[in-house]
């Protein structure tokens, strides 16, 4: 009996936490969270709208001047990032590759390697690190360069002077950033695929080179060809629509350039894995 009203005590006593008002002070700082996102949110949307509309208006305008605007953002998000891209490709071919190879030579399941590697380096592993490497490199440097010049009073000048600041800043960083990731991602996966069969083929595993490249043929779908530029470029879009909002879109100071970095790398790498999630659950129903 001692131990039924303990336990009826107890199933009372949860009621009352779990019905008990949340404190003010918690739901204020929900609340704020909420309005922050919703404004961030609302802000990035019409910032995406003005741009995609400004790309479009002025699509046959100007190309002399547009023209080496993407080729330099191209130079600076993709040629530059060449050799950084082309050492973490082969580090991420020996730490994840060839281990993998390894592991399923091992257990007798060489006939899963292509799957495995289609599966976590095309689809996965190779676009998002990709992404977030042009992000860390190139993504911060835009922040900052845009943020400077908003601080400095550069981007009222260049309106001052008929010049359209998305058109002439925004635009060209989009075009850059989306060519420049699918380019770069074709280059890392080509690489972390082929480095690390090399060195798991060094440690002995006994699968030739044409059963590996035609099990990695066999693996792939129709799907990815399609799948894979959308998502690359996606990402480079996420990533130049995000740090040129928090550059460009509200009035700044010197100091404020640190902090606005540090937001537009933390949404963009959110705003990333939203849209990788995306594409697997596409992946899942196609």
């Amino acid at each position: 009996m001692r131990e039924e009203s303990n336990l009826a005590r107890g199933y009372e006593l949860t009621g009352k936490v779990l019905s008990a008002p949340l404190p003010r002070g918690y739901l204020n700082y929900v609340g704020r969270i909420l309005l922050a996102l919703t404004e961030t949110l609302h802000g990035l949307g019409a910032f995406t709208l003005i741009t995609l509309g400004v790309a479009i208006s002025n699509a046959g305008k100007k190309r002399v001047i547009m023209r080496p605007l993407i080729r330099a953002q191209i130079a600076r998000a993709g040629l530059s990032v060449l050799p950084l891209a082309g050492f973490i490709s082969v580090a991420m071919g020996v730490i994840i590759v060839a281990q993998t190879v390894y592991l399923l030579n091992q257990v007798g399941a060489q006939g899963f390697v292509g799957t495995v590697m289609v599966t976590v380096v095309v689809r996965e592993l190779g676009p998002i690190i990709t992404a977030l490497l042009v992000l860390a490199r190139v993504g911060t440097a835009a922040v900052i360069d845009l943020g400077t010049a908003r601080a400095l009073g550069e981007v009222e000048s260049l309106e001052a002077l008929g010049i359209d600041p998305i058109h002439y800043a925004v635009v060209p960083r989009v075009f850059g950033m989306a060519i420049s990731i699918f380019c770069l991602t074709v280059y890392s996966i080509i690489i972390a695929l082929t480095s690390g069969y090399l060195f798991a083929f060094l440690q002995g595993v006994s699968l030739s080179p044409g059963d590996y490249v035609g099990q990695l043929a066999g693996a792939l779908r129709w799907e990815d060809f399609i799948l894979l530029p959308l998502k690359t470029c996606g990402y480079g879009v996420v990533i130049a629509v995000v740090t040129c909002y928090q550059g460009l879109a509200q009035p700044l100071s010197i100091g404020d350039v640190a902090k606005v970095t540090t937001r537009a790398v933390s949404q963009a790498i959110v705003g990333c894995v939203l849209l990788d999630l995306a594409i697997i659950v596409v992946y899942l129903f196609i």
